[in-house]
């Protein structure tokens, strides 16, 4: 972000993060980055959550929503997996007094592919990749905030996806590949036809052909009402942003989001067992050239990514995947290096595994396990603060607002927690509420804003299978 003003620099290096304690160098645009922001605390305005879970609103669907919701003023951004892979991207209405809760969708023909990834912001502009292990190839997207796109980069080869989120950081967009390593884009430059330009000129043609199209649709409407056909947004033109570097193709497997710390990017690469490939590691690479400034081995895949807080960078990891059917005998880790040249200040080994990324405030690393477990450990040294037991395995990463932790299981069950002891505000039910009423697994963290924790469920498999799935907003009003 551009300063002319000596003082707002120095202010934004002083920048208090948004889990309201923590001081931290690298200050962001909310929710331009996975969990909003370094800390991954899944909340960037400082605003606590509720004092009891009332629920707001509950939008119902058949859909299996992986990824965690991203709130940002009156809209949250989310993705859903139907059947046959189909995914649909949501944005839906905040207020809980909105006429219509889907403010729009995007899907086929659009999306080819799987979603799976939570959203980056810059401004107007949404980013969010696609494909899962499942598939081959992905593409990133970038839409406005209306939801018309912008740009697409489409990125082939084998155990390629974009299931991480995105970062976006000095105009240009960050994200692992699986296969494919990491990649950096600018979003602000696109190539249409050969042709290279400016975001505010591919959108000026973008917003014109859109013109186009639905005044043929009126056109044909009025002609023969019967055979017209509205418009989709895979007529429109495709425009690719530029890219700037790639680093690891071939040689890492990025599924976690990365991190971009003023001119480093931490980027955590798993191998998978399976096919032989990857490896397990903590690399940091120069944001702007991709160079590789240093590299730490990691004991197990790190899943959920790197965490920052100042000059201490937290990974995660886990012996298992997403797979609710392995917990048995899972184990996890959680570390700690410096962020200057990773060296290691502290490992803890956790009997289950830890599959999303912490969440750093108020001088602690908090981390969910499969083990039932939340813990809270000191950021400086690793002692463990407390311990938390929610009898059910989590998969999804907490959040911390107002000096609270909340945190969703695979029961379906939300726990509202105390920062500093770790003791229990409250929880929900969403299985057995009766505003809720939908049994279902939360795979993607909650997120706080405005006082409110937005949280979804997923029915991929277990005893709920194929049964409606929700999101839910809670709140005090």
């Amino acid at each position: 972000m551009n300063r002319i003003v000596t003082l707002i620099i120095a202010c934004s290096l002083l920048h208090i993060s948004t889990s309201g304690r923590e001081n931290t160098l690298y200050a962001a645009e909310p929710w331009s980055t996975y969990r909003g922001n370094l800390q991954r605390t899944a909340n960037t305005d400082s605003v606590p959550g509720p004092s009891s879970p009332k629920v707001l609103w509950v939008f119902k669907s058949q859909e299996h929503f992986i990824a965690a919701p991203v709130p940002h003023g009156d809209q949250v951004l989310i993705s859903g997996l139907g059947a046959f892979n189909v995914s649909t991207f949501y944005c839906l209405a905040a207020d809980p007094k909105a006429a219509q809760r889907t403010a729009w969708s995007k899907s086929t023909p659009y999306l080819k592919l799987p979603v799976v990834s939570s959203a980056a912001l810059a401004g107007d502009k949404i980013v969010f990749g696609d494909g899962m292990h499942q598939t081959d190839g992905a593409r990133l997207h970038c839409l406005q905030k209306q939801g018309l796109p912008l740009w697409q980069l489409e990125v082939p080869g084998t155990l390629v996806h974009l299931e991480g989120s995105p970062t976006i950081a000095n105009e240009k967009v960050y994200i692992g590949g699986g296969a494919a390593g990491v990649l950096c884009v600018d979003m602000k430059r696109v190539t249409l036809d050969g042709k290279e330009m400016a975001l505010p000129e591919i959108q000026k043609i973008l917003d014109q052909k859109w013109h186009e199209l639905q005044a043929k649709y009126e056109a044909d409407k009025k002609k023969d009402p019967d055979f017209a056909v509205p418009p989709n947004d895979d007529q429109l033109p495709r425009p690719s942003p530029r890219r700037v570097w790639q680093q690891g193709e071939g040689k890492w497997h990025v599924d976690a989001p990365v991190a971009v710390a003023s001119d480093r990017v931490l980027v955590a690469t798993a191998f998978l067992d399976k096919e032989k490939l990857g490896e397990r590691a903590l690399y940091c690479l120069d944001s702007e050239t991709g160079a590789i400034r240093w590299q730490v081995p990691l004991l197990v895949n790190p899943w959920g990514g790197p965490s920052v807080a100042g000059e201490t960078v937290v990974v995660t990891g886990s012996t298992v995947g997403y797979d609710p059917k392995a917990l048995k005998g899972a184990r996890g880790e959680v570390a700690a290096f410096n962020l200057a040249d990773g060296k290691e200040k502290w490992r803890k080994q956790v009997p289950g595994g830890v599959l999303s990324c912490a969440a750093l405030a108020e001088g602690v690393a908090v981390a969910t396990a499969t083990d039932g477990k939340v813990r809270a450990f000191d950021l400086a040294n690793g002692e463990r603060r407390w311990i938390y037991d929610g009898k059910a395995p989590f998969f999804a990463a907490p959040a911390v607002a107002g000096s609270v932790v909340y945190a969703g299981d695979l029961r379906g069950v939300v726990h509202a927690l105390s920062l500093a002891t770790g003791k229990p505000l409250w929880t929900i039910d969403l299985a057995n509420h009766a505003d809720v009423k939908a049994p279902g697994m939360i795979y993607g963290g909650p997120a706080v804003h405005g006082g409110r924790v937005f949280v979804a469920t997923c029915n991929l498999e277990g005893a709920h299978a194929g049964q409606p799935t929700v999101v839910v907003c809670l709140g005090d009003k």
